[in-house]
Formats: structure tokens, sequence, C-alpha cells
């Protein structure tokens, strides 16, 4: 494939930067990721002993992690609060430790891997639009993301918390994706006392904390469903030494509130970037902005060539998806990117 038509793959998926490398191998490199929506400021990585690498993890290791998680995040009374490897397993795992073929409605656009598990499972998936779901008495399970991806869509934590008290006490199923609450704390449902039974929240450490290759997670369930997921993730659901990274970021609380505010600040930056060469920020969160470009031009493909990958959308050619910068370097070819914007439009209109 060559680069002329390459960019319909980087659609599909943020973070394939090996991909975008082999359609646009003309490209300057390093290539610059920013299709993902991960932080790039990562948490400083402790000192981990070197018997963390030789051992299998203790209890002890997984029995902080679980502290840590709830120190930082809250944990409703009845619930418990389930280290996994990364988020997405747990998303994967959703279909087969809740009722077998449930009916789904799945409030979207959203994280395309929500669909693709349930749907693999063998359950119908009713995409929604708003929430309460109009006619929503033939479903079993309701699953968002809050905030949203790609378009940071918030749903209020109080009117969520009013429909799972309804959704919960008709037997119902609500699972929340609280991948990137990082950055807006004041929704996360984990930090309420308790929750409706029948509530299900995952957390991911990838994305505010910049760390998504050490693939650390927690699924919050009620008490009664925890012996499935464990038993299920097995004696070592979370590596040692990302165990230890994990905790230590958790409880570092003075870190957590010095990056809000960075990521904030950055994000506008981001945004008055963006403006500045056409592109209108439309939606996000301070981890990314959904963007909307002028007609006529491929913005997929027009960064691709500058060795920059941004997240793309096949239903939605003129958006784009951009996670923020890190390094001035990475702003000063992002800017410049952005500056040859108006000349291929130009050159586009001839």
């Amino acid at each position: 494939m060559t680069e002329a038509g390459g960019s319909e793959l980087l659609r599909q998926h943020g973070g394939r930067i090996d991909a975008a490398a082999r359609l646009y191998p003309q490209a300057p490199t390093p290539w610059l990721d920013l299709s993902t929506g991960i932080s790039p400021h990562a948490y400083p990585l402790p000192p981990i002993p070197p018997e963390v690498w030789r051992r299998l993890p203790l209890g002890r290791d997984l029995a902080a992690l679980e502290a840590a998680a709830r120190s930082a995040y809250g944990c409703p009374a009845g619930m418990v609060l389930v280290p996994v490897p990364g988020s997405e397993i747990a998303i994967r795992l959703l279909p087969w430790l809740l009722p077998p073929r449930p009916r789904v409605g799945l409030l979207g656009p959203t994280y395309p891997s929500h669909a693709a598990a349930w749907e693999g499972s063998g359950a119908v998936v009713r995409p929604l639009s708003g929430l309460p779901p109009p006619d929503a008495d033939d479903l079993d399970v309701v699953v968002l993301a809050n905030p949203n991806n790609p378009d940071g869509r918030v749903v209020a934590r109080a009117d969520l918390l009013a429909f799972a008290e309804r959704w919960g006490a008709a037997g119902h199923r609500l699972v929340v994706d609280e991948a990137f609450a990082d950055v807006v704390p004041a929704v996360s449902l984990l930090a309420l006392p308790a929750l409706p039974p029948g509530v299900v929240v995952l957390r991911s450490l990838g994305k505010f904390f910049g760390l998504a290759g050490l693939r650390v997670g927690v699924v919050a369930v009620a008490e009664a469903d925890a012996p499935a997921w464990r038993q299920r993730l097995g004696d070592w659901p979370v590596a040692g030494p990302a165990c230890v990274i994990a905790t230590a970021a958790l409880t570092d609380a003075g870190w957590i509130a010095a990056m809000r505010a960075r990521l904030a600040a950055d994000r506008r930056r981001l945004d008055a970037l963006l403006a500045a060469g056409g592109i209108a920020p439309c939606a996000g969160t301070d981890l990314f902005v959904l963007a909307e470009g002028p007609a006529g031009i491929d913005l997929v493909d027009h960064f691709a060539r500058a060795g920059i990958l941004v997240r793309g959308f096949a239903g939605a050619p003129d958006r784009i998806r951009v996670g923020l910068p890190g390094a001035e370097a990475e702003w000063s070819r992002l800017a410049a990117a952005i500056d040859l914007i108006p000349r291929r439009c130009a050159a586009a209109a001839r």
C-alpha cells in the first residue's frame, strides 16, 4: 500500500506507529504518536528492588496495589477493586463474567473494543444516543465511557447515579469505563459512599499516568462478583514490578495534582494551536482534543506525511483526535505540520 491510499488503516485504532511507518516510508522519523490520548508526561519510575524481578508477585504486592487504588479512586461500600493487566482485559472479560449473551446498549460513538467484546461473545449490541435510553426494557446491560472516548462527552455523576439506581433496581447491569476520569475526578462513581446493585466500573493507569505499557488497571465489582474475576484472572494478574510502580503512582498525591494542572494548560495550548491552523476543536478532555478540519483535505494523511500519527475516523473523515505533544520539539513539529494545511487546502481547491 502506498502513501496515497494508506490512511484508511490508521482510522481503525490509535497507536499503530509501526503500521504508519510501513505505509509512509518517506515520512520523517522518529514518528510522533498523538493518536492515543496517553499522557506524554509519564509518572517517573520508582526504584524497583531486584528481587521483585526474580520472584512471583506476592499477595502483599497485590494488596498494596488494591489499597493504593482505593486511596486514589475511592471504593463504595460493598465493592472490591480487583487489579487487572490493563482495562482492555477487563473489557474483554466482561461478557463472560456477566449474564451470558445479554442484550447490550452501548452509548456511542465510543471506544470500539466495547462493541467488539460483546459481539464476540454472541451478545446483541444496540447503539444508544442518550441516557436514559428510550425503550430500554429489552436491554440487560448498558455500557458507557465517562468521560467518553473520542469526544470527551461527560454524563454528570448525579445523572448517572440516578439512572444506575433505576436500572439496578430493575435487575440490570451498568458498566462505566472511567479510563479518562483522572482528569475529571468529579465524574467518577468510585468516590461515592455506595452504589446501586449491578454497577461495574473500569479504571486504567495507562492514560493519565502515561504508563500504557505497564498494563495495569482495576475493575470495581460487587464483593459477591469479585471471586469470579479473581478466578478468571489467576493468582498473578499483575506483574510484581508493575505493582510497585502502580502503587507508587497512585499514592503520589502531589504529582497527581500537579499533573492535572499541567495537562489542563497543555490542552488549552493544543486548542489554540489547532484553531490557528483552521482545525476547529469541538470536544475532548485534558488528554486529547477532537477537532474538525477544513473540507477537502485528508488530515490523517497530511500529518502522517510529516511523521505524526493522529486518530482518524472512518465515519467522520473531516474529524481527528489529537493527543498532547510532550517536549517542545514535539510541539514544534506539530505546529510546522499545521502551518502547511492552508497551502494544501489551496492546492486541493485548484
